[in-house]
This record gives structure tokens, C-alpha cells and sequence, in this order.
């Protein structure tokens, strides 16, 4: 293929021990290699045409909701186009992603640019997240959907047989949007107060209002995680005040 990058043995060793850890063992182990390479690096190494992972992201992203859709149709016939469409919103999506990134130990295999390894991004969720997906679309690319599918099953299948109408990942912040202009006419507000730790290890403090209502704050290892803690605690307190409201 013109253009295709070389790598260097090393290069291709850290590979082969990926594929280990997924599953999978490529027919073209450069698609594998894109699906690492952060445009930082990129960037920073022109030189070398490489070719960043986000167009697989993008690609990643609507093979996973496509291969989950189909396993929770499966799995919950008796579900409504509501229940499961939550039920995959809670997979598709950057927590969950950036967890199972972290169990394949995908931030060891990154290339990343200099700032953004200075920074901690190899932790990072959202790169976490974007990567997974962009490993998705690598195996779709290099195998097929079915493969793909095969893939997405295992990792994801263990924890989805397991819920009943709960999810692994609840997503708070949609919930309390969705409750908040209904009852109350407004969207809530978020504004980060605190970042604590190092560049690599950092916590992040989110203030959250629902107008003059209520008043919650989370903490977490991203900006999103934090919204979802200081989501989760709003609707904890908007229900204490419902059940104050309600007569015993």
C-alpha cells in the first residue's frame, strides 16, 4: 500500500503483545498501529507518515453502537426502543470505554507527542476511550464485521448478560437534564471549581446547580466523571426533597 509506514521491530514485538492481550491477531498489524498513534505524535513527527487514529475513532464508534444494539436485542426482547436505547448509551460512552482501555492496558502501546505524554495522557480518559474505539475499527477494518462483532461480545457480553434493566454505567447527567426541564423548566449548570494533583495524576472538582434548587458538587479523575458524581448527588437530594414533600 503507497504510503504505508515502516516500523521498526520493536515496534511491531509491543504489537504482537497487544494482540495478545486482545484476542486477535491481525492479518495487517499497521491497522493495529494507527489505532494507537495520537495526532500529538503525529504532529511532532511528521517525518515518519504516520497517520493519526481519529478517522478510526470515528469509524469505531458506529461499529460499537451497531454490534451493541444487535447483542441487547438479543439479550432483552422484551425491552422498549427507550430501555435499550439507554442501556446502550451506558456503553457507549467514555467511562466504560476508558475503563476496559485500562484492563487491556492500551496506554502502555500509545504513541503520543511529547506535551501530551508530559501531561498524562496515556491516563487520560478521553484518549482512553477515543483509542478503544479506534481498536474497534482496526478489527473491523482487518477482519470484518463479524469479527468485530466476535470481539465486541467477548469484552462487552460478561457485563451486559448481568444487568436486568441496570446498566454498569448509569449516566446521571442525561437523567437529571431530562428531569429538570421537565419539572423544573431549566438545564442544569456545571462550572469546574478545583483541578488538584499533577499534570498526569490529576482530580477535578465540579460545581453543579439546578437553578436556585439545589446545589451539589463532584469530584473525579476527568471533567465528565466529576459532572456525573455532582449529577448523581443532585438527583439524590432532588428525591430526599420529593419524599420530604410526600406524606407518610
Amino acid at each position: 500500500m503507497e504510503g504505508k509506514p515502516k516500523l521498526s521491530e520493536e515496534r511491531v514485538e509491543q504489537l504482537s503483545t497487544l494482540e495478545d492481550i486482545l484476542g486477535y491477531t491481525f492479518n495487517n498489524v499497521t491497522v493495529l498501529h494507527n489505532a494507537l498513534t495520537h495526532r500529538s505524535f503525529v504532529n511532532e513527527n511528521q517525518d515518519l507518515n504516520y497517520k493519526d487514529n481519529e478517522r478510526l475513532e470515528f469509524l469505531g464508534d458506529a461499529v460499537l453502537e451497531l454490534c451493541i444494539s444487535d447483542i441487547l436485542m438479543k439479550l432483552f426482547p422484551t425491552h422498549t426502543e427507550g430501555q435499550l436505547s439507554k442501556l446502550r448509551a451506558s456503553v457507549v460512552n467514555e467511562q466504560p470505554l476508558a475503563k476496559l482501555a485500562e484492563q487491556y492496558m492500551i496506554g502502555d502501546f500509545l504513541l503520543l507527542g511529547k506535551g501530551e505524554e508530559t501531561s498524562g495522557g496515556r491516563h487520560k480518559y478521553s484518549i482512553l476511550a477515543d483509542t478503544f474505539e479506534a481498536i474497534i475499527a482496526s478489527i473491523y477494518l482487518d477482519g470484518g464485521f463479524d469479527k468485530a462483532h466476535l470481539f465486541i461480545d467477548r469484552v462487552f457480553g460478561p457485563a451486559i448478560e448481568e444487568w436486568t434493566d441496570e446498566p454498569f454505567f448509569h449516566d446521571y447527567k442525561t437523567y437529571l437534564q431530562e428531569l429538570s426541564q421537565s419539572r423544573f423548566r431549566v438545564i442544569p449548570r456545571y462550572c469546574l471549581l478545583h483541578e488538584y494533583g499533577p499534570d498526569h495524576d490529576k482530580i477535578f472538582q465540579i460545581k453543579l446547580t439546578v437553578s436556585d434548587i439545589v446545589s451539589t458538587s463532584g469530584i473525579g479523575k476527568s471533567k465528565k466523571e466529576a459532572e456525573q458524581q455532582a449529577a448523581k448527588r443532585a438527583l439524590e437530594e432532588l428525591q430526599k426533597m420529593e419524599d420530604e414533600r410526600t406524606p407518610s
